[in-house]
């Protein structure tokens, strides 16, 4: 028996739960907002989809009573304001700082040895203050960005290639930002090839800026936050620590050391189990990444001293 909660139902966190309930990843799931009805509202349309679908997940609905949460395996946060278009994710910190903080205490009321997924933006800082504030050892807070980033960039590769997506592998690290995002074209790989064997540089430039800007190009698109992907995401993640995949998966983890790194949250590989982050992975970077995971590494930081400035710690 598992149980996973998700923070927050709007489009990113009802389908993060969704997609939970559809891959029947743990046994039960709750989803919880402030707004009246609405998790309520959003859960009641996902169960009349089981019969349709030969699911059993218990799917709860709830307004802002945490209780309902008690004894939580995993939490996923997603709360906070969406960007809006034009709005970068560090504009977002100081309404989102104090949502987080709400939030993480009041799950830990009811869910002590939960498992922290944090998907709220500016996510990198956001995993930060949760990180600060919660108490939990640094391998039970972690931010989901990684993983998304990395799937923007293996779509991105794949058109490059017209290619099964499937068979591309490549991840990104750095920070969960436009302008912070690391593709690693030196680790991308088609089938084991590397990319660089079928795409010259010009295309992969591309390939890399259209990544580092994918969040921003849907919600220019949309109008608001993509929600499809991140909220799959979430559900990934998830899933690699219900089922103790120990899958590498590009995450926000708190660095003690690690790539030059300490007292920051930034996306890096990790073994993502039962524990939550169990290894860390140090993967070779080229010159050319090392500086750039620093001068990402710096802008996190920077946004990082605004939670001081707010009093947030």
């Amino acid at each position: 028996m598992s149980k996973v909660t998700v923070v927050g139902a709007g489009n990113v966190g009802a389908t993060c739960a969704n997609v939970l309930a559809l891959k029947e990843t743990a046994s039960e799931v709750v989803l919880i907002d402030i707004k009246e009805g609405l998790a309520e509202g959003k859960v009641l349309d996902m169960y009349q989809t089981e019969t349709l679908l030969d699911i059993d997940t218990r799917l709860v609905g709830v307004t802002n009573d945490y209780s309902k949460t008690a004894d939580s395996d995993v939490v996923v946060i997603t709360s906070g304001l969406p960007r809006k278009p034009g709005m970068t994710r560090e504009e977002l910190i100081g309404v989102n700082a104090g949502i987080v903080k709400s939030v993480v205490e009041s799950v830990l009321k009811y869910s002590p040895n939960a498992i922290l997924v944090i998907i709220s933006n500016p996510m990198d800082t956001m995993t930060y203050l949760a990180s600060k504030i919660s108490g939990l050892p640094k391998g039970r807070v972690f931010g989901m960005g990684g993983a998304l980033d990395s799937a923007r960039f293996k779509c991105y590769l794949a058109k490059a290639l017209n290619a099964n997506i499937n068979d591309i592998d490549g991840m990104v690290i750095g920070g969960h930002g436009d302008t912070t995002m690391i593709p690693l074209v030196s680790k991308a790989a088609y089938k084991g090839v590397p990319v660089t064997d079928f795409l010259d540089a010009e295309v992969l430039q591309k390939v890399v800026a259209d990544t580092m800007v994918g969040g921003a190009t849907l919600t220019k698109l949309l109008g608001t936050s993509a929600w499809y992907a991140p909220g799959a995401a979430g559900a990934y993640v998830v899933e690699s620590i219900l089922r103790d995949q120990k899958k590498v998966i590009p995450s926000c983890v708190a660095l003690d050391g690690e790539y030059g790194q300490s007292d920051i949250c930034i996306g890096v590989p990790a073994v993502i189990g039962r524990n939550g982050v169990e290894k860390v992975v140090e993967v070779k970077l080229t010159a050319e990444e090392k500086e750039l995971f620093e001068k990402s590494a710096a802008a996190v930081h920077k946004t990082n001293a605004v939670l001081k400035e707010l009093k947030a710690l």
